[in-house]
Protein backbone atom coordinates (compact mmCIF):
# COMPACT_ATOMS: atom_id res chain seq x y z
CA UNK A 1 0.00 0.00 0.00
CA UNK A 2 0.85 3.63 -0.38
CA UNK A 3 1.72 5.44 3.03
CA UNK A 4 3.52 9.34 3.57
CA UNK A 5 6.64 8.01 5.94
CA UNK A 6 8.60 10.37 8.61
CA UNK A 7 12.09 9.78 8.01
CA UNK A 8 13.34 11.95 11.05
CA UNK A 9 13.37 15.60 11.88
CA UNK A 10 13.67 17.91 9.56
CA UNK A 11 13.87 15.40 6.87
CA UNK A 12 11.23 15.92 4.21
CA UNK A 13 8.18 13.44 4.58
CA UNK A 14 8.18 10.60 1.68
CA UNK A 15 5.11 9.14 -0.08
CA UNK A 16 5.95 5.16 0.05
CA UNK A 17 5.19 1.67 -1.25
CA UNK A 18 5.04 -0.10 2.30
CA UNK A 19 3.23 -3.80 3.31
CA UNK A 20 0.38 -3.67 4.71
CA UNK A 21 -0.09 -5.60 7.82
CA UNK A 22 -2.87 -7.63 8.41
CA UNK A 23 -5.40 -7.75 11.48
CA UNK A 24 -4.21 -9.95 14.20
CA UNK A 25 -6.54 -11.03 17.43
CA UNK A 26 -8.89 -8.41 18.29
CA UNK A 27 -7.89 -5.76 15.92
CA UNK A 28 -9.58 -4.49 12.60
CA UNK A 29 -7.72 -3.83 9.27
CA UNK A 30 -9.58 0.14 8.30
CA UNK A 31 -9.47 0.90 4.37
CA UNK A 32 -9.07 4.84 5.09
CA UNK A 33 -11.21 7.17 2.95
CA UNK A 34 -10.12 10.48 5.02
CA UNK A 35 -7.34 11.97 6.91
CA UNK A 36 -7.45 15.11 8.31
CA UNK A 37 -3.89 16.84 8.44
CA UNK A 38 -3.12 18.31 11.53
CA UNK A 39 -0.91 21.26 13.21
CA UNK A 40 1.17 18.12 14.77
CA UNK A 41 2.49 16.90 11.62
CA UNK A 42 4.38 19.95 11.39
CA UNK A 43 5.91 19.58 14.79
CA UNK A 44 7.40 16.43 13.43
CA UNK A 45 8.90 17.86 10.32
CA UNK A 46 10.65 20.42 12.63
CA UNK A 47 11.85 18.11 14.98
CA UNK A 48 9.81 20.24 17.64
CA UNK A 49 7.92 16.62 18.57
CA UNK A 50 10.53 14.17 17.87
CA UNK A 51 9.53 10.60 19.75
CA UNK A 52 12.75 8.70 18.10
CA UNK A 53 10.72 6.46 16.30
CA UNK A 54 11.01 6.05 12.60
CA UNK A 55 10.55 6.18 10.10
CA UNK A 56 6.58 5.68 11.13
CA UNK A 57 3.48 6.23 8.97
CA UNK A 58 1.82 9.84 9.95
CA UNK A 59 -1.65 11.04 10.36
CA UNK A 60 -3.95 10.27 13.45
CA UNK A 61 -7.01 12.07 12.34
CA UNK A 62 -8.21 8.67 10.35
CA UNK A 63 -12.07 7.53 8.86
CA UNK A 64 -12.37 4.29 7.06
CA UNK A 65 -14.03 0.88 6.32
CA UNK A 66 -13.48 -1.73 8.31
CA UNK A 67 -11.96 -4.28 5.47
CA UNK A 68 -10.65 -7.54 7.53
CA UNK A 69 -11.46 -8.38 11.24
CA UNK A 70 -8.92 -10.12 13.63
CA UNK A 71 -10.05 -13.58 15.45
CA UNK A 72 -12.59 -12.63 18.04
CA UNK A 73 -13.86 -9.52 15.93
CA UNK A 74 -17.27 -10.07 14.49
CA UNK A 75 -17.60 -10.64 10.86
CA UNK A 76 -20.65 -8.32 10.85
CA UNK A 77 -18.14 -5.15 11.66
CA UNK A 78 -17.34 -5.66 8.25
CA UNK A 79 -17.58 -2.67 6.02
CA UNK A 80 -18.38 -0.52 9.27
CA UNK A 81 -17.66 3.05 8.63
CA UNK A 82 -15.60 3.60 11.80
CA UNK A 83 -13.40 6.21 13.19
CA UNK A 84 -10.34 5.90 15.00
CA UNK A 85 -9.67 6.71 18.54
CA UNK A 86 -5.39 6.80 18.04
CA UNK A 87 -4.41 5.97 21.85
CA UNK A 88 -3.90 2.60 22.79
CA UNK A 89 -2.84 2.24 26.64
CA UNK A 90 -1.59 -0.46 28.64
CA UNK A 91 -4.14 -1.08 30.36
CA UNK A 92 -2.82 -1.53 33.45
CA UNK A 93 -1.66 2.02 34.75
CA UNK A 94 -4.26 4.33 36.80
CA UNK A 95 -4.69 6.19 33.80
CA UNK A 96 -6.07 3.93 31.92
CA UNK A 97 -8.14 2.03 34.62
CA UNK A 98 -9.69 4.89 35.14
CA UNK A 99 -10.39 5.45 30.61
CA UNK A 100 -7.77 8.30 30.81
CA UNK A 101 -5.03 5.92 28.41
CA UNK A 102 -4.11 9.51 26.62
CA UNK A 103 -1.75 9.94 29.60
CA UNK A 104 -0.80 6.23 29.94
CA UNK A 105 3.34 6.04 30.74
CA UNK A 106 3.28 2.91 28.88
CA UNK A 107 1.48 3.56 25.48
CA UNK A 108 1.33 0.09 23.32
CA UNK A 109 0.39 2.51 20.44
CA UNK A 110 -0.15 6.34 19.25
CA UNK A 111 -1.12 6.05 15.62
CA UNK A 112 0.58 8.72 13.29
CA UNK A 113 2.97 9.48 16.57
CA UNK A 114 5.11 6.17 17.46
CA UNK A 115 2.45 3.40 15.80
CA UNK A 116 1.95 3.57 11.75
CA UNK A 117 -1.40 6.06 11.03
CA UNK A 118 -3.97 7.22 8.64
CA UNK A 119 -1.50 8.67 5.79
CA UNK A 120 -1.77 5.56 4.04
CA UNK A 121 -4.39 3.39 2.47
CA UNK A 122 -5.08 1.35 5.39
CA UNK A 123 -4.22 0.93 8.94
CA UNK A 124 -4.72 -1.80 11.69
CA UNK A 125 -5.74 -0.98 15.08
CA UNK A 126 -7.81 -2.86 18.08
CA UNK A 127 -11.47 -3.08 17.35
CA UNK A 128 -12.24 -0.69 20.48
CA UNK A 129 -10.33 1.67 18.58
CA UNK A 130 -13.02 1.45 15.61
CA UNK A 131 -15.25 3.94 16.54
CA UNK A 132 -19.07 3.45 14.56
CA UNK A 133 -19.75 6.46 12.41
CA UNK A 134 -23.52 7.04 11.93
CA UNK A 135 -24.39 7.77 7.87
CA UNK A 136 -25.58 11.32 8.81
CA UNK A 137 -21.44 12.57 8.78
CA UNK A 138 -19.69 12.48 5.85
CA UNK A 139 -16.48 10.68 5.70
CA UNK A 140 -14.40 14.21 4.84
CA UNK A 141 -16.64 15.68 7.55
CA UNK A 142 -15.78 13.30 10.34
CA UNK A 143 -11.67 13.26 9.72
CA UNK A 144 -11.30 16.13 11.72
CA UNK A 145 -13.55 14.65 14.61
CA UNK A 146 -10.84 12.76 15.44
CA UNK A 147 -8.59 14.95 16.91
CA UNK A 148 -9.82 18.45 15.68
CA UNK A 149 -13.30 18.06 18.10
CA UNK A 150 -12.11 15.53 20.33
CA UNK A 151 -8.96 18.10 21.42
CA UNK A 152 -11.86 20.56 22.10
CA UNK A 153 -14.08 18.45 24.22
CA UNK A 154 -11.41 17.45 26.15
CA UNK A 155 -10.04 20.84 26.65
CA UNK A 156 -13.56 22.09 27.63
CA UNK A 157 -13.99 19.80 30.10
CA UNK A 158 -10.72 20.50 32.09
CA UNK A 159 -11.58 24.26 31.84
CA UNK A 160 -15.29 24.31 33.22
CA UNK A 161 -16.97 27.15 31.76
CA UNK A 162 -19.24 28.39 33.51
CA UNK A 163 -23.02 30.28 31.91
CA UNK A 164 -22.04 34.12 31.15
CA UNK A 165 -18.09 33.58 31.11
CA UNK A 166 -15.99 35.18 29.34
CA UNK A 167 -13.58 32.26 26.98
CA UNK A 168 -11.27 33.42 24.60
CA UNK A 169 -9.94 30.77 22.23
CA UNK A 170 -6.37 32.02 21.26
CA UNK A 171 -5.89 30.72 17.77
CA UNK A 172 -8.83 29.85 15.20
CA UNK A 173 -8.42 26.54 13.04
CA UNK A 174 -9.14 22.63 13.45
CA UNK A 175 -9.46 22.69 17.80
CA UNK A 176 -10.15 26.43 17.93
CA UNK A 177 -13.39 25.99 16.05
CA UNK A 178 -14.29 23.13 17.85
CA UNK A 179 -13.57 25.28 21.42
CA UNK A 180 -15.91 28.34 19.90
CA UNK A 181 -18.87 26.17 19.43
CA UNK A 182 -18.71 23.94 22.41
CA UNK A 183 -18.24 27.16 24.75
CA UNK A 184 -20.87 28.81 23.20
CA UNK A 185 -23.00 25.88 23.88
CA UNK A 186 -22.36 25.84 27.09
CA UNK A 187 -23.64 29.69 27.56
CA UNK A 188 -20.07 31.16 27.37
CA UNK A 189 -19.35 34.63 26.11
CA UNK A 190 -16.85 33.77 23.12
CA UNK A 191 -13.66 36.17 22.45
CA UNK A 192 -11.79 34.50 19.35
CA UNK A 193 -8.44 35.97 18.59
CA UNK A 194 -5.90 35.39 15.21
CA UNK A 195 -4.32 36.46 12.72
CA UNK A 196 -6.45 35.91 9.51
CA UNK A 197 -9.68 37.39 8.81
CA UNK A 198 -10.98 34.83 7.06
CA UNK A 199 -10.50 32.51 9.74
CA UNK A 200 -11.83 35.39 12.38
CA UNK A 201 -15.15 35.55 9.46
CA UNK A 202 -15.65 31.42 9.78
CA UNK A 203 -14.98 31.66 13.81
CA UNK A 204 -17.93 34.65 13.71
CA UNK A 205 -19.96 32.03 11.93
CA UNK A 206 -19.11 29.27 14.15
CA UNK A 207 -20.64 31.41 17.02
CA UNK A 208 -17.90 34.04 18.58
CA UNK A 209 -19.72 36.66 19.63
CA UNK A 210 -16.63 38.95 19.34
CA UNK A 211 -13.26 38.51 16.78
CA UNK A 212 -9.96 40.58 17.84
CA UNK A 213 -7.29 40.51 15.04
CA UNK A 214 -4.35 40.37 16.50
CA UNK A 215 -2.57 42.29 13.25
CA UNK A 216 -4.71 45.39 14.26
CA UNK A 217 -5.35 45.40 18.31
CA UNK A 218 -2.95 44.77 21.47
CA UNK A 219 -4.57 41.38 22.39
CA UNK A 220 -4.61 41.38 26.32
CA UNK A 221 -5.82 45.69 26.11
CA UNK A 222 -8.66 44.33 23.78
CA UNK A 223 -9.88 41.91 25.61
CA UNK A 224 -9.64 43.97 28.93
CA UNK A 225 -11.88 46.39 27.58
CA UNK A 226 -14.43 43.83 25.63
CA UNK A 227 -14.68 42.48 29.66
CA UNK A 228 -15.06 45.93 31.64
CA UNK A 229 -11.48 45.61 33.19
CA UNK A 230 -12.29 42.33 34.75
CA UNK A 231 -10.34 40.04 32.01
CA UNK A 232 -11.14 36.74 30.62
CA UNK A 233 -12.30 34.10 32.99
CA UNK A 234 -10.72 31.23 30.38
CA UNK A 235 -8.17 31.31 27.72
CA UNK A 236 -7.58 28.47 25.86
CA UNK A 237 -4.09 28.98 24.06
CA UNK A 238 -3.89 27.51 21.02
CA UNK A 239 -0.38 28.99 19.48
CA UNK A 240 2.28 28.57 22.40
CA UNK A 241 4.43 31.34 20.86
CA UNK A 242 6.09 34.02 23.00
CA UNK A 243 4.16 36.40 22.01
CA UNK A 244 0.42 34.52 22.48
CA UNK A 245 1.34 33.34 25.45
CA UNK A 246 2.02 37.00 27.11
CA UNK A 247 -0.85 38.34 25.69
CA UNK A 248 -3.05 35.79 27.12
CA UNK A 249 -1.42 36.09 30.39
CA UNK A 250 -2.26 39.69 30.89
CA UNK A 251 -5.77 39.58 29.81
CA UNK A 252 -6.45 36.48 31.93
CA UNK A 253 -8.91 37.68 35.18
CA UNK A 254 -9.69 36.99 38.35
CA UNK A 255 -9.75 32.95 39.15
CA UNK A 256 -9.22 32.61 35.66
CA UNK A 257 -8.32 29.11 33.42
CA UNK A 258 -5.60 29.33 31.31
CA UNK A 259 -5.31 25.93 29.18
CA UNK A 260 -2.60 25.40 27.04
CA UNK A 261 -2.90 23.40 24.03
CA UNK A 262 -0.84 24.69 21.46
CA UNK A 263 3.19 24.64 21.68
CA UNK A 264 6.12 26.05 20.26
CA UNK A 265 9.64 25.96 21.09
CA UNK A 266 9.31 29.13 23.34
CA UNK A 267 8.79 28.69 26.88
CA UNK A 268 5.92 30.38 29.39
CA UNK A 269 6.80 32.53 32.00
CA UNK A 270 5.09 33.91 34.49
CA UNK A 271 5.37 35.71 38.01
CA UNK A 272 4.06 33.75 40.61
CA UNK A 273 2.68 36.65 42.70
CA UNK A 274 0.12 36.89 39.62
CA UNK A 275 -1.44 33.45 39.99
CA UNK A 276 -1.35 33.71 43.78
CA UNK A 277 -2.84 37.25 44.11
CA UNK A 278 -5.66 36.25 41.41
CA UNK A 279 -6.21 32.44 42.32
CA UNK A 280 -5.01 31.79 38.61
CA UNK A 281 -4.90 28.87 36.70
CA UNK A 282 -1.98 27.23 34.20
CA UNK A 283 -3.57 23.78 32.61
CA UNK A 284 -2.17 21.74 29.55
CA UNK A 285 -4.79 19.85 28.10
CA UNK A 286 -3.47 16.93 25.58
CA UNK A 287 -5.46 14.62 23.50
CA UNK A 288 -8.76 13.01 24.23
CA UNK A 289 -10.33 9.54 25.83
CA UNK A 290 -12.08 7.19 23.95
CA UNK A 291 -15.32 8.56 25.65
CA UNK A 292 -14.70 12.34 24.61
CA UNK A 293 -14.06 10.67 20.88
CA UNK A 294 -17.57 8.99 21.23
CA UNK A 295 -19.34 12.34 22.61
CA UNK A 296 -17.36 14.44 19.97
CA UNK A 297 -19.07 11.77 17.40
CA UNK A 298 -22.72 12.89 18.96
CA UNK A 299 -22.02 16.17 18.75
CA UNK A 300 -21.33 16.36 15.36
CA UNK A 301 -24.15 14.01 14.07
CA UNK A 302 -26.73 16.13 16.39
CA UNK A 303 -24.89 19.37 14.77
CA UNK A 304 -23.99 21.16 18.01
CA UNK A 305 -19.92 21.25 16.69
CA UNK A 306 -19.76 20.85 12.74
CA UNK A 307 -15.96 20.12 11.65
CA UNK A 308 -14.62 23.15 8.82
CA UNK A 309 -13.22 21.61 5.80
CA UNK A 310 -11.06 23.87 3.71
CA UNK A 311 -9.82 21.42 1.23
CA UNK A 312 -9.45 17.51 0.20
CA UNK A 313 -6.25 16.18 -1.55
CA UNK A 314 -5.22 13.13 -2.87
CA UNK A 315 -2.40 11.58 -1.06
CA UNK A 316 -0.04 12.09 -3.62
CA UNK A 317 -0.58 15.56 -3.17
CA UNK A 318 0.18 15.74 1.23
CA UNK A 319 2.97 17.95 0.52
CA UNK A 320 0.61 20.29 -0.55
CA UNK A 321 -1.43 20.35 2.37
CA UNK A 322 1.03 20.82 4.75
CA UNK A 323 2.56 24.00 2.69
CA UNK A 324 -0.80 25.60 2.86
CA UNK A 325 -1.18 24.72 6.63
CA UNK A 326 2.25 25.82 7.32
CA UNK A 327 1.31 29.09 5.47
CA UNK A 328 -1.52 29.33 7.68
CA UNK A 329 -3.78 29.05 4.47
CA UNK A 330 -6.28 27.23 5.78
CA UNK A 331 -9.97 28.04 6.93
CA UNK A 332 -10.18 24.26 8.41
CA UNK A 333 -8.47 21.20 7.66
CA UNK A 334 -7.20 19.97 4.63
CA UNK A 335 -8.03 15.94 3.87
CA UNK A 336 -6.20 13.71 2.17
CA UNK A 337 -8.38 11.05 0.26
CA UNK A 338 -6.09 7.74 0.19
CA UNK A 339 -7.73 5.77 -2.57
CA UNK A 340 -10.82 4.38 -3.96
CA UNK A 341 -12.25 1.83 -2.09
CA UNK A 342 -11.53 -1.44 -3.35
CA UNK A 343 -14.93 -2.38 -4.43
CA UNK A 344 -15.45 0.87 -6.81
CA UNK A 345 -12.05 0.25 -8.57
CA UNK A 346 -12.21 -1.74 -11.98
Amino acid sequence: MRAVRYHGPEQPFRLEEVARREPQADEVLVQVTAAGMCHTELHFKSGLLNLGITPLTMGHEVVGRIAAVGAGVSPERLGERVIVYYYVGCGRCRHCRVGDEHLCPQLGAEYGFISDGGYAEYVTVPARNAVPLPETIADVEAAPIGCGVTTAVHALKLAQPQVGEWVVVYGVGGVGFGLIQLARATGARVIAVGRSAAKLDKARELGAEITVNAREAAVAERIRELTGGAGADIIFECVGTAETMEQASKALGRRGRLVFIGYSLDSFTVHPIQLVVFEQQVLGSVGATLHDLYEAVDLVARGVVRTVVDRTLPLEQFEDGLNALERGELVGRAVLIPGTPDSERE
